[in-house]
């Protein structure tokens, strides 16, 4: 049986495809936002989106920054409106799927297939956080999703 990607990693493959962005070297935040014609803006505050501008809390660690990108890129391809003004049961929906849509965007499933993980929960973190830019917390629960979806599959 094959791994049966959801809608969310159809998505994130063919933005990234759309952009020529194929292999995690290239995944950087420059580039993405430019190529995908979002402003991209650090500032010492709380990261958030503004219209079709990302904005990115330049106080926090390269890692941290990357995860606020993936983050902060859900709700400008798929939110709209201010969500000041949302019911917080929406609110909270919009910011759980922000959070899944970060896992996959900064650790793309078509990127992610190609390495060849050991098997050894420890080493797969590693080479994940390594690979993709991410902290150890955000590589073990992309790693234990995609893992868990495998299973599923096969």
């Amino acid at each position: 049986m094959k791994y049966t990607y959801s809608l969310m990693e159809e998505y994130i493959q063919r933005m990234y495809n759309s952009i020529g962005i194929y292999w995690p070297h290239q995944l950087d935040m420059e580039t993405i936002a430019s190529r995908l014609g979002t402003m991209l803006i650090y500032l010492p505050y709380r990261s958030m989106t503004m219209k079709n501008a990302i904005l990115i809390d330049d106080r926090l660690n390269d890692c941290q920054k990357w995860q606020e990108f993936g983050h902060e890129l859900c709700h400008v391809e798929w939110h709209e409106g201010n969500q000041r003004v949302l019911p917080p049961a929406y609110l909270e929906y919009q910011e759980w799927k922000a959070d899944s849509f970060a896992k996959h965007a900064c650790i793309p499933t078509f990127m992610l297939e190609r390495m060849k993980l050991t098997g050894d929960e420890s080493k797969d973190i590693w080479m994940i956080q390594e690979k993709f830019h991410v902290e150890r917390e955000f590589a073990h629960k992309r790693l234990q999703h995609y893992l868990s979806n495998l299973r599923q599959y096969y």
